[in-house]
């Protein structure tokens, strides 16, 4: 092991330990924020209790800018970076092994994923003068000059393939599948990606989507860390210094995305499986993140099926009437409107009694509201719980980045146990009647076989 590598392995190992002393006064560090010259937008949590720096860079590149025939573009553009950069002023070329052998002797890590809305890509690093600089170089190669190659995709291609056709024997992903179908219709985020979209996809839609997505002027930068404002802004400066830069720090607009449409009427889909236990979804679109229901909705959703075993679905479905082991309900708020999702598992001939019993506590949610006690109780378990959101710097850098993402105020997470603490039950039970009609929902079954008619 090299020293720098013991150097790293003993540092991390006292930062965990300190974490748990530092991150008490994470959430009263103010958050800064600005823009570059070259369009970039950056957001900074100083917190210089440990050595070490997280950042994350994301893009407007998710999965809803694949094209349909070529669904997981964005996912697989982002995975194969890691697979080598291209030869160049900084240095030469690094394949797969190399570029990992390269961050394990720096002790840092850097690697990339898409999710629907964004692509991301998250460094990690020691803040020592002799390690960090080295660090931000190399991410900025595998950011800026990744190589794309031909044979790595190849092999990575039919991995993932491998991957899909054994998925495709489960229940659960079955049942997700029509569940996205049935939900999102001809959106993205309902898009699958399958052997066939695979198959369509080579090195040069990689590149060609990456060059057009990923540019410097499109880019949200988060930091948490070891460094000043001046730091950050050297670092991001360096970061983002191989990426296409937009004129005078402006990127054209990128085409709009259509809206996801409301359900018109209740769809059902019983899908044959031979399994132990029937898979069933309900829901519908929910609601987008900017959406000013958020608080109502969160609290309501913690007490409606959100809250594990003190939820009112696990109370009726579970505990009442047994019909499964757990029971849950949750909302995907995106750049557009994610599903709102109740998921359980159950015996193939409780199945029918299940999703009316689920049913029917949701529009006795919907119509009613919860009451004040529930209400005072789901408060207190979410305000009590929230220094768990952000007792590690990368649970921070989630909540800033999701902050810069989604445009919310610098003083978000300072305002948040106020705004839980806020909401009342009108809040609740009118935030829902805007977002859910309960009799206009998708139903998705696996495993429970149709009964078949009588003659």
């Amino acid at each position: 092991m090299t020293a720098i590598k013991i150097l790293a392995a003993r540092t991390l190992a006292a930062c965990a330990i300190a974490l748990l002393g530092c991150q008490a006064a994470l959430a009263a560090i103010p958050i800064q924020q600005w823009a570059l010259a070259n369009g970039a937008r950056v957001w900074l949590a100083e917190s210089h209790g440990i050595p070490m720096v997280d950042v994350q860079v994301d893009f407007d590149a998710g999965g809803r800018r694949d094209p349909a025939d070529k669904a997981g573009l964005a996912s697989v553009a982002a995975h194969m970076t890691s697979k080598g950069v291209a030869a160049g002023d900084a240095g030469p070329a690094l394949d797969e092994n190399q570029l990992s052998e390269a961050w394990a002797d720096l002790g840092g890590s850097f690697g990339g994923g898409a999710s629907a809305d964004r692509m991301s890509f998250v460094m990690r690093s020691l803040s020592y003068p002799d390690l960090l600089p080295k660090a931000v170089q190399l991410a900025a190669r595998q950011l800026g000059e990744p190589s794309f190659p031909e044979a790595i995709w190849l092999r990575e291609r039919e991995r993932m393939a491998a991957s899909i056709r054994e998925a495709n024997t489960r229940p659960a992903t079955i049942a997700g599948r029509a569940f996205a179908h049935a939900v999102y219709g001809s959106h993205p985020y309902g898009f699958e990606t399958t052997e066939a979209t695979l198959a369509q996809i080579g090195v040069a839609d990689m590149r060609d989507f990456y060059r057009r997505s990923v540019e410097s002027c499109r880019a949200n930068v988060s930091l948490v860390g070891d460094v000043t404002r001046a730091q950050a802004e050297t670092l991001v400066s360096s970061l983002l210094a191989r990426l296409p830069q937009g004129a005078g720090g402006a990127c054209g607009p990128l085409p709009a995305v259509q809206d996801v449409a409301l359900l018109a009427a209740p769809r059902v889909h019983e899908i044959a499986f031979q399994s132990a236990q029937a898979h069933v979804l309900i829901g519908q679109p929910g609601y987008k993140r900017s959406d000013p229901d958020f608080f109502p909705l969160t609290v309501g959703n913690y007490i409606l099926g959100g809250g594990g075993f003190v939820s009112r679905l696990t109370h009726e479905v579970r505990e009442k009437r047994g019909l499964s082991y757990s029971v849950y309900s949750h909302f995907s708020p995106g750049l557009h409107a994610g599903a709102f999702t109740i998921g359980m598992q159950t015996r193939p001939d409780q199945t029918a009694q299940a999703v009316q019993v689920s049913r029917d506590v949701l529009e006795n949610f919907v119509g009613q509201g919860p009451t004040e006690v529930e209400l005072k109780a789901a408060k207190d378990n979410l305000v009590g719980g929230f220094a768990l959101r952000i007792d590690s710097n990368r649970k921070l850098l989630d909540n800033i980045a999701n902050i810069a993402w989604n445009g919310l105020s610098l003083d978000y997470l300072d305002t948040w146990t106020r705004q839980v603490e806020r909401v009342t039950v009108a809040d609740v039970k009118a935030a829902f009647a805007r977002k859910l009609q309960p009799g206009r929902m998708v139903v998705v079954t696996v495993g429970a076989v149709p009964a078949a008619p009588t003659q």
